[in-house]
């Protein structure tokens, strides 16, 4: 059977954390008149562990190198093998998108949902399932009896020999860590009080923006008008009060300590992403010629 298609290593299951926090009704009666201007903030948003995990588009890179010599190595078995279309540049999801509740730009339209994902991201998923469809014969040459051999592991070696993928799993431990240790400073708290008080005046009663975001009611096929009332109002809210400048400060900080405290592990994690990428793009770079 072939890998599974990667997903961002900046997890937006980190949303999940939301959870925690209890959801109180909201009042539909005084949604915010206006959506506010489209908000910038979370696709600039950079924090410090992010140079420890790749982005989506880092993943991309590597995946489309793998990808180039793997359909050599099929080829040589008298087999073809299609290489994942490209994802555009421009379509890469920013690395902590919603890492503090809903930041998107359009929410009214889309509420609290992800926007649709755009037609080179489509074409890429599409070709995934593809390859979950192919022959047994060609799966296996791919990837061999256990999913971990093959012409695919024959690629990685000619990538980067015996050094093992990118290992994700420091970062993925300290990001989370951050993430609730800075819920907690004194500064977030403040916002968060502050974006409250300013939602409970428009109507709505949330804790935090991660409990807006993550109500259950909003689990549904397309958005609904309560929906894009309360992310409108949340995103207007968001900025009076300048939440996301707030605890994006106060988790640098904090990431910035958890750096220290694990340079090592964080050190190799890196080294080894790094090598990966650089690798990769020498192959994009000579080509499929």
């Amino acid at each position: 059977m072939s890998p599974s298609r990667a997903r961002a290593t900046t997890a937006l299951a980190l949303l999940l954390l939301a959870t925690t926090a209890c959801t109180a009704a909201e009042h539909e009666s005084t949604p915010a008149p206006h959506s506010p201007p489209a908000f910038r903030q979370a696709e600039q948003l950079r924090l410090p562990l992010d140079a420890y995990a790749s982005t989506m588009a880092e993943t991309h890179v590597m995946e489309d190198a793998e990808d180039i010599l793997m359909r050599r190595c099929m080829a040589g078995l008298g087999m073809e093998w299609q290489p994942l279309p490209r994802v555009d540049a421009r379509d890469d999801e920013p690395p902590n998108f919603r890492r503090y509740g809903a930041e998107e730009a359009e929410v009214g339209r889309y509420g609290y949902h992800p926007r649709p994902d755009p037609p080179s991201v489509v074409r890429r998923n599409r070709a995934w399932d593809e390859r979950e469809a192919l022959p047994v014969e060609v799966q296996r040459a791919a990837y061999g009896p256990s999913g971990k051999g093959g012409c695919r592991r024959t690629a990685q070696r000619q990538l980067v020999g015996d050094t093992a993928q990118p290992d994700y799993q420091a970062f993925n431990r300290l990001t989370g860590k951050a993430l609730e240790a800075s819920r907690r400073a004194p500064e977030v708290r403040d916002a968060v009080r502050e974006w409250r008080t300013c939602m409970t005046k428009a109507g709505f009663d949330y804790p935090d923006p991660l409990a807006a975001a993550s109500n259950a009611r909003w689990q549904t096929e397309e958005p609904t008008p309560a929906e894009r009332a309360t992310a409108r109002a949340d995103m207007t809210c968001q900025q009076s009060t300048k939440v996301v400048k707030v605890w994006s400060a106060a988790e640098t900080r904090i990431q910035r300590r958890l750096i220290g405290e694990n340079a090592g592990p964080l050190r190799e994690a890196k080294a080894r992403k790094d090598r990966w990428l650089a690798a990769s793009r020498r192959v994009l770079d000579r080509g499929d010629g």
